[in-house]
């Protein structure tokens, strides 16, 4: 069985997706994919182009905007506010443990101007610390609000 935490009614995150995962996605109502793991990050993870294609083929929209341990950049905040507000449906998000995923997911968040501490308690619901992101997170709901 999947791992598949609700953060929000429309966002979801996961630790790392397999093929098989995908009609499970599906069959749950997700209407899109993210990928927030680069390629090779371990000899035991799946290929993402073969998660991209069995998601297209399932007819999820899919996209990759990959975190690595370097940590996180406008540009992919960006995307990743891109992916959310351009989905028809929940999302479901994945990295390793699914926390990178909900790390991007709250900066976004805080990007588009939503509360902090909101999106903190929401985070926390679905077992996940923000508090490594928070600093950034309180910067760019500051720098939305104006």
């Amino acid at each position: 069985m999947s791992d598949f935490r609700r953060v929000t009614e429309d966002f979801w995150a996961s630790p790392q997706l397999a093929v098989g995962d995908v009609a499970d996605a599906r069959a749950r109502g997700f209407a899109c994919l993210i990928n927030n793991r680069p390629d090779g990050e371990s000899a035991d993870q799946p290929d993402g182009h073969a998660i991209e294609q069995a998601a297209r083929a399932a007819g999820l929209a899919y996209t990759a905007i990959p975190v690595t341990s370097a940590g996180f950049d406008e540009g992919q905040v960006e995307a990743m506010v891109a992916a959310l507000t351009q989905s028809t449906g929940p999302v479901l998000a994945f990295c390793r443990s699914g926390t990178r995923s909900t790390l991007l997911w709250s900066l976004a968040q805080a990007s588009l101007g939503r509360d902090p501490d909101a999106v903190a308690n929401d985070a926390a619901g679905a077992g996940y610390d923000v508090s490594p992101v928070r600093p950034l997170m309180d910067l760019l709901a500051r720098n939305r609000r104006g």
